[in-house]
């Protein structure tokens, strides 16, 4: 009865939060925007790149440079400070062409983060609480600190099931073990989030758990078959797939049972397209891992990865090794006709429909007055 509860306050929310405007508004912006878009400024688009919030002026200047010169979609931050890391949000966003998402790795709060800012248990101590409807208070107070410095998108939860003791990258950022805690916890997160309006981000599939390596380094490889990952790994991700969950990012993980090619899952149009687009329906955001990671950079050109994770079906490439090369790639396909336009197209539509829903609505310059109270408490205030 619990658990029907819940899945009916799941699927409410993500109504409301998907239901709230008009379609025809939100289509009407969304096609007069990508009508007035140059090729460039849709490639442009695709790409969500790092930005620290520690660093100097001259730092700061070549960041605006990047995001003007290249139309960049979005930005990732990572270390630094919240107000610094405002006035920043405020900046770009003002001299930004088309409102910029702005995301952050905040699965157990934004103090995971930023320097003077809250931080929330781990996830493998979340995992032992019994009551899950308490992990969609957590997402929904971490989805609020993220409101108030400008962030849109939560790269969480960690849907990867902590069945390794010897993984050097997951560990504590898991709900545990059991595949149904992981699944159930992961609901809640997600419905949490969406209460606020700030998009959750499942990771990392297929499944980061059972791994010995660590994909920022190498390219960790899964040789289990498709059963033993159809009923461990994959199971919390195809659960959550089929409840509508609205994006997931794709790991850097060589998964032989899905492909026997070699090649990471972020490249792999086997894992994307055919298995979590096409046989199982994802119809979300995919964003694909950090696109700087040895994991799936090995090997290959500058700009090369990117270009084969767009192929692969990705919408979204996070924190590019280097944007130029990687733009420059892609153009170059679409003069090869390798991918077309219209590719380009159906991929920047769903990050437009996105920054409508998550973007536009709180596009105005953030107040610091107070934010270290705001940020430094569990409540709504």
């Amino acid at each position: 009865m619990l658990k029907i509860k819940f899945l009916l306050l799941f699927l409410l929310t993500t109504l409301i939060c998907f239901g709230n405007t008009p379609q025809s508004e939100s289509q009407n912006w969304i096609e007069e925007t990508l009508e007035n878009m140059t090729l460039e400024e849709k490639i442009g688009q695709l790409f969500m790149i790092a930005v620290y919030s520690n660093k100097d002026r001259n730092y700061e200047d070549n960041i605006e440079s990047t995001i003007t010169k290249y139309n960049i979609g979005g930005l990732i931050f990572f270390q630094g400070d919240p107000v610094r890391q405002v006035n920043m949000t405020n900046r770009y966003q003002e001299n930004a062409k088309y409102p910029l998402l702005i995301g952050m790795d905040a699965e157990h709060g934004i103090g995971w983060r930023l320097q003077n800012s809250m931080e929330f248990p781990k996830m493998l101590i979340d995992g032992a609480i019994s009551n899950d409807s308490l992990i969609y208070d957590l997402a929904a107070a971490i989805a609020r600190h993220c409101r108030e410095i400008g962030v849109h998108i939560n790269f969480a939860p960690v849907a990867d099931i902590n069945n390794n003791p010897r993984n050097p990258v997951i560990g504590l950022r898991s709900f545990g073990e059991d595949k149904e805690n992981v699944y159930n916890k992961s609901r809640m997160y997600i419905a949490g989030s969406l209460s606020e309006n700030v998009l959750p981000v499942l990771k990392h599939f297929p499944g980061h758990g059972d791994t010995e390596t660590d994909s920022h380094h190498t390219l960790p490889i899964i040789s289990y078959s498709r059963e033993r990952l159809d009923s461990v790994e994959l199971y919390p991700f195809k659960k959550l797939v089929e409840e509508h969950a609205p994006a997931i990012m794709i790991g850097h993980l060589n998964t032989t049972a899905l492909d026997s090619s070699d090649v990471p899952a972020s490249l792999s149009p086997r894992i994307v397209k055919d298995l979590l687009q096409e046989e199982w329906g994802f119809n979300g955001l995919s964003f694909t891992d950090a696109m700087n990671m040895k994991g799936v950079t090995q090997g290959l050109e500058s700009g090369e990865a990117d270009l084969k994770a767009l192929m692969a079906g990705n919408d979204i490439l996070l924190f590019p090794e280097n944007v130029e090369r990687a733009i420059r790639k892609i153009k170059q396909a679409i003069s090869d006709n390798v991918i077309s336009e219209d590719y380009i197209n159906a991929k920047c539509r769903k990050i437009l429909e996105a920054k409508y829903k998550y973007v536009v609505p709180y596009n105005n310059p953030i107040d610091t007055t107070n934010l270290w109270n705001r940020l430094n408490t569990g409540v709504k205030i």
